[in-house]
């Protein structure tokens, strides 16, 4: 088990009285319930932050492609598929060399 900090948090009269209901329907404690949500709110609030972190590094990305774009122009050959022709050429080969 984690070790836990004491917090003093001030919440409004008819909150406490709907959390108290809630825990006792649940047959949680007040704590527990509070811890839960507690956790679930700065996991999310986690992801948000790598989301947005994920989202800065993209629009690096794009900026740094536009700018490669306007300095030596657009990759007018596709050198995946290149690659591909020379892998099946080579493979040929090797298949003719065996028969």
């Amino acid at each position: 088990m984690s070790t836990l900090d004491r917090m003093q948090v001030l919440i409004e009269h008819d909150d406490h009285q709907k959390l108290a209901e809630m825990a006792r329907r649940k047959g949680r404690s007040a704590s527990d319930l509070i811890r839960e949500w507690v956790h679930k709110g700065v996991a999310e609030e986690d992801g948000e932050a790598q989301k947005a972190e994920v989202r800065e590094t993209l629009e690096w990305f794009d900026r740094l492609r536009a700018e490669i774009q306007a300095k030596h122009g657009v990759l007018n050959w596709d050198p995946i598929e290149e690659v591909r022709q020379e892998a099946d050429s080579w493979l040929d080969a090797i298949l003719k060399d065996k028969q």
